[in-house]
Parts: C-alpha cells; sequence; structure tokens
C-alpha cells in the first residue's frame, strides 16, 4: 500500500466519522435541530432537518466504506457551503469566537472534502475494489466540488430566509 492511500484512507476515516456523527446527533434531537432550522431563517424546517439528517448520515457512511466517493465529498461540501452561509460567515473566522461559532470548522471540513474528492478514494475503498477509483478522481472529483456548491446554493436559494436580530425575514434587495 502506498502513502497516499494510507493518507487517503485516514481523510476518509475521519471526514465520514465527523459526518456520520453529526447527522446522528441531528436524528436523535429531531424537535431541537427542526426548530433551530426554523429559528435561523429556513422554510420547511422539518424537511431541512431530514434532508441534512439523512445527507450527513449517507455521506459518512459512504466515505467510510469509500463508495462513490466524489459524490460523498459534494454531500458534505454541500452541507458545509449551507452551514457557512446560514450560521458561520458572519461570525467571523475563529470557531471559540462565543457565543455563536465562526467558519474555520466548515472551511477545513469543505477543503478536506475537496481533497478527496480531487484525489480520489485510494487503494483501501470499494471504488478501487470496483475499479472505479481512478474514474472519480481528478476532473471528476472537481466537477463533483463545484456539484455540491451549486447544490447548496440551489437549497439556500430555495429554502433560506435570513432573520434579522427583530426576528423578521430580510427581503433580499436587487
Amino acid at each position: 500500500m502506498e502513502p497516499y492511500d494510507i493518507a487517503s484512507l485516514a481523510l476518509r476515516l475521519v471526514l465520514g466519522g465527523v459526518m456520520l456523527a453529526h447527522g446522528v446527533k441531528h436524528a436523535r434531537g429531531r424537535a431541537k435541530t427542526t426548530n433551530w432550522f426554523g429559528s435561523i431563517g429556513f422554510k420547511a424546517p422539518g424537511l431541512q432537518w431530514f434532508a441534512s439528517t439523512a445527507t450527513e448520515i449517507g455521506v459518512g457512511v459512504l466515505l467510510i466504506a469509500g463508495l462513490l466517493t466524489s459524490a460523498a465529498s459534494a454531500g458534505v461540501i454541500g452541507v458545509m457551503v449551507v452551514a457557512f452561509v446560514s450560521v458561520h460567515r458572519s461570525v467571523g473566522f475563529w470557531v471559540t469566537a462565543r457565543p455563536d461559532e465562526g467558519w474555520e470548522y466548515v472551511l477545513t471540513l469543505a477543503a478536506v472534502a475537496a481533497a478527496v474528492a480531487i484525489g480520489g478514494p485510494g487503494a483501501v475503498s470499494i471504488d478501487a475494489a470496483l475499479g472505479i477509483e481512478t474514474n472519480l478522481n481528478g476532473w471528476i472529483g472537481g466537477g463533483a466540488v463545484v456539484v455540491g456548491v451549486i447544490a447548496a446554493g440551489a437549497q439556500l436559494a430555495t429554502f433560506y430566509r435570513p432573520v434579522n436580530s427583530k426576528g423578521a425575514e430580510q427581503v433580499a434587495e436587487g
């Protein structure tokens, strides 16, 4: 096994484990998470809970297994872009900027996901066992990164309406 394969496996296991754990946390706290989505400006907060939870659990499992790795990485990137725009960007960079958290964490997870998408799943993966690992890296992986960003933009455009400090929706001026 090459050093790259070990590094890719480590990145996939850590990123997949973090996403899976986050998804399970959301699943266990359905009411709390649904209410939170509504409080930050998402329409159909129950649908947001489901989409977020299913995506986080699904991409976590796929990354750990090394199956459809580029698609799973795109899912992570999509979730992180939504988190950045809806929660973290206005706080600043530092995750320790209490009471809210800055965007250093979501940036790191998105960057790791992009690296995994572009670099590929490595030899210790179901993708490799199926003989498709080299079909899912490079430009295809880069395309997956773009798809993740576009999917996040579509979700935000469809469902996100920021709430101002007085609790009213902010209307975008054009």
